[in-house]
C-alpha cells in the first residue's frame, strides 16, 4: 500500500467529507508596500513522535532547525493533495547537559499534505491526516578528508587553509573543539540547491557552508568582521557559551538562511544584533542584519552584495522577539519567523508571540562594504539606530497562535501542558504552490519546530537518556497570497 492509500485510509470520514471550497471568513491581510497580503489560516498538521530514531540509532529530533522541500519532489497528487520530501536538518543534537559529539546531518522526511479547508474542528487524531510525514532516511555530513563534523562547542580555532582567500575553495579560521580537530557545527537554516547541493548556516561562525548531495564539504562562506565574535583583544572566538565582545552574540548566529532562485543570491540573517549593536541584552537587540551573497557562479568564492538592518518585533516589556527563519518571497520581500520560547517545551506554559512576520528591504540603507562591517561602528548604540540608516520594514502577518485555528486542528495554547500543546521553538520555512486558478497568487507556508530531542526514551550519541519530558516534532502548514511573488519563481526553486 503506498503512501497516499495510507493517508486516505487513516482520514476520518468528517475530514473525508470536508468541502473542497476554502472558508474565507477568517482571513487576515496586511499590506506592505502598496500589496495586501493575506494569510488564509492553518490549513494542516503534523507530527514525528518524540521517540523517532534515525538510521544511525541517534534520536529523530531537533530537524525544525531548518527544513526545504527538496527539489524536484513536490507533486499534485490529484484530489486536492499533494506529495514531496522535506531535508530537515537538526542543530548540534541533545545538549542540555552540555554539547555532545553528534555529526551534523540532514534526513529526507517524505510526506503527504491534504489540506482541510472545513469549519468544523479536527480532533488532534484526525488532524494529523491533513500532514502526514514518514521517515525515510539520513544523509551524514563531513568536513575536509573525509573528517566528522561535530556538535561540541567551539573552543579552538582552526588556522585558515593555505590559499585562503584566493583559493575559492579554501577555508578561512574554522571553529573547532578543542579535544578534537573536527568542524563544529550548529547548523540553523538550509537550502535546497538545483544541483543537488546543499547550503547550510551555522551559529558557531557564523559560517554559510555548501555541501554537496552525500555530504560533503565544498565550500564555505566567511560574514564581515563586524559580524565574526572576537574577544577584547581581536581574536576571533566561536564558543556559544558566552557572548564576545564584539561580533555575533552566543547562539545567536545565522538563524535564516534563504535563496532568491532567479538572481541566485542567497540570504542570511542573524537571529538578533551583533553584540556592539546592542546584542548582549534583550532589550537593545531589535536590530539584527541580513547579509546577501552572490552565488551565481560555483567556481568562485561567493560574494557580499548587499546588507541591510532588519528590526526585529519587541515585548511590552520591550524585550525582542528574536528571528528564528526567514523566507525569500519576491524582490526585497521576506518573511521572518520571530517567537518567544514559551509553549511546550519552553520556558512557560502559555506562549504570547509565534509570527511569520513579513518585512521589505526596497527602501532600506545597503551597509555592505562600509564602514558598519568593521565592528569598531555600531548601527546601534543602546538600542538606538544610526541616523545615517534606514532599517526595512517590518510589519506582522501570520499569527501561530490564534485560538480559533489552532482548536479547528485539535491544538491549543497554554491551557494544557499536553500533546495537542503547541510547541515553543519554530524554527523554519518552506513555500509551494498551491496552483489554484481561482487564486493564483496562493501558497502553502510549510512551517516546522524544534523539539530540542526532547523525550523520556532518547538515544544521543548512542547513549540512552531521559529529558524529562516528550516534545513531539509538530509541524503546520498555512494559506497565504503572496502577490509579490514574480510568477513561476517558487516552482523553478522547487523544480516543477
Amino acid at each position: 500500500m503506498g503512501l497516499l492509500q495510507v493517508v486516505l485510509c487513516a482520514l476520518s470520514p468528517a475530514l473525508l467529507r470536508a468541502s473542497p471550497v476554502r472558508k474565507a471568513s477568517t482571513d487576515t491581510s496586511v499590506v506592505l508596500n502598496g500589496q495586501t497580503f493575506i494569510n488564509k489560516g492553518i490549513v494542516a498538521f503534523g507530527l514525528i513522535p518524540s521517540d523517532a530514531v534515525d538510521s544511525t540509532g541517534d534520536t529523530l529530533g531537533g530537524f525544525g532547525s531548518a527544513m526545504a522541500i527538496k527539489y524536484r519532489t513536490w507533486t499534485d497528487i490529484g484530489n486536492g493533495s499533494f506529495s514531496g520530501t522535506l531535508v530537515a536538518h537538526p542543530d548540534r543534537g541533545y545538549n542540555v547537559e552540555g554539547t555532545v559529539n553528534y555529526q551534523a546531518r540532514q534526513h529526507d522526511i517524505d510526506f503527504v499534505l491534504t489540506p482541510y479547508y472545513g469549519t468544523d474542528d479536527l480532533s488532534f487524531d484526525d488532524a494529523q491526516g491533513t500532514l502526514t510525514v514518514v521517515y525515510k532516511n539520513t544523509t551524514l555530513q563531513y568536513e575536509r578528508d573525509d573528517n566528522k563534523t561535530t556538535g561540541l562547542d567551539s573552543l579552538g580555532v582552526r588556522p585558515a587553509m593555505a590559499g585562503f582567500p584566493l583559493d575559492p575553495f579554501a577555508d578561512p579560521q574554522m571553529p573547532v573543539p578543542i579535544t578534537i580537530p573536527n568542524l563544529s557545527i550548529d547548523a540553523e537554516g538550509i537550502i535546497a540547491n538545483l544541483d543537488g547541493s546543499y547550503w547550510v548556516s551555522d551559529e558557531y561562525g557564523p559560517y554559510i557552508y555548501r555541501f554537496s548531495g552525500d555530504g560533503h564539504l565544498i565550500q564555505t562562506i566567511q560574514p564581515p568582521s563586524a559580524i565574526l565574535p572576537r574577544d577584547s583583544d581581536g581574536n576571533l572566538n566561536f564558543t556559544s557559551e558566552t557572548d564576545p565582545s564584539t561580533g555575533r552574540a552566543g547562539n545567536q548566529g545565522f538563524e535564516g538562511l534563504t535563496f532568491d532562485v532567479d538572481s541566485e543570491i542567497v540570504y542570511a540573517m542573524l537571529q538578533s544584533a551583533t553584540i556592539q549593536d546592542g546584542g548582549n541584552d534583550s532589550t537593545t537587540s531589535r536590530y539584527t542584519r541580513l547579509l546577501a551573497y552572490d552565488v551565481s557562479n560555483p567556481t568562485v568564492r561567493p560574494e557580499l552584495v548587499g546588507e541591510w538592518v532588519v528590526p526585529l518585533p519587541q515585548s511590552k516589556k520591550n524585550k525582542t522577539r528574536a528571528c528564528s527563519e526567514i523566507a525569500f518571497v519576491s524582490p526585497g520581500v521576506f518573511f521572518a519567523l520571530s517567537r518567544d520560547g514559551d509553549g511546550r517545551g519552553g520556558d512557560d506554559l502559555e506562549s504570547s508571540y509565534k509570527q511569520a512576520d513579513l518585512f521589505d528591504i526596497s527602501n532600506a540603507t545597503d551597509i555592505h562594504g562600509t564602514k558598519f562591517d568593521d565592528p569598531a561602528n555600531p548601527i546601534a548604540i543602546d538600542g538606538e539606530l544610526d541616523a545615517d540608516i534606514i532599517p526595512a520594514t517590518y510589519v506582522s502577518f501570520v499569527n501561530y497562535l490564534d485560538d480559533d485555528q489552532l482548536a479547528r486542528f485539535g491544538l491549543q495554547n497554554g491551557d494544557e501542558d499536553d500533546d495537542t500543546h503547541i510547541n515553543a521553538k519554530w524554527e523554519s520555512f518552506s513555500l509551494a504552490p498551491v496552483d489554484d486558478p481561482d487564486y493564483p497568487d496562493d501558497y502553502f507556508l510549510f512551517t516546522a519546530s524544534d523539539n530540542d530531542f526532547l523525550t523520556t526514551n532518547g538515544i544521543s550519541v548512542g547513549e540512552p537518556y531521559d529529558a524529562g519530558e516528550d516534545v513531539d516534532n509538530q509541524f503546520l502548514v498555512f494559506r497565504v497570497t503572496l502577490p509579490s511573488v514574480v510568477p513561476g519563481s517558487v516552482q523553478r526553486l522547487l523544480g516543477v
